[in-house]
């Protein structure tokens, strides 16, 4: 992998560790020579993540909508900014510019992101691995929500596998590096992909 898009809040939260881990992910990120996609701000875990990449010379790439461009929001040292028309528009560059995806703590931005993009998985739109880094049991409230709408039927056992989980940085990489995408749905008219 050579790109992550990172989804994550626009605060820093109340969690240290998770302070703690978003640093080191941007640090990890530099090691492995991985590119940083994410939503552009230089505030909260966002800025965090941003600030350990670009301090350990590593390349970032935000994407953020025009409404959203503040001198207060956008951080001034980015790799390259590329600005949007909609919020939906910044998510399809995101894709665009990534080879996976990553679910730090976030709000309801993450929350959106994540789903978007999940949805987009499942319905064979893309055979990204997509992977929640789950900081301090900051997830388990949302794994525990998938797996009841496996048990409910409302989500199929495979499309809730197709999401790589993980407590360490490192661990979770590398189960997105050795992710096997899902055939695409043979419901899926593949003319319109």
């Amino acid at each position: 992998m050579k790109s992550i898009a990172v989804f994550c809040g626009s605060s820093s939260g109340n969690d240290q560790v998770i302070i703690n881990e978003a640093n080191r992910l941007g640090e990890i990120l530099v090691q492995q020579e991985i590119t940083l996609v994410y939503g552009a701000a230089q505030i909260g875990i966002m800025g965090i993540v941003a600030n350990a990449v670009l301090n350990d010379g590593g390349n970032v790439i935000g994407v953020v909508p025009h409404f959203l461009s503040s001198k207060e929001i956008i951080h001034p040292n980015l790799s390259e900014l590329i600005q949007t028309d909609t919020m939906h528009d910044r998510k399809v560059i995101m894709y665009d510019k990534s080879d996976g995806f990553m679910i730090i703590p976030g709000g309801f931005g993450t929350m959106d992101e994540f789903f978007e993009i999940a949805t987009w998985g499942q319905l064979g739109l893309h055979s990204k691995p997509i992977g929640i880094l789950n900081t301090n049991g900051y997830y388990d409230a949302l794994i525990e929500q998938c797996k009841t709408m496996v048990e409910r039927g409302f989500l199929n056992q495979e499309n809730f596998d197709a999401i790589v989980v993980d407590t360490e940085i490192e661990g979770l990489l590398q189960k997105m590096k050795d992710f096997k995408p899902l055939p695409v749905p043979k419901w899926l008219n593949k003319e319109r992909l």
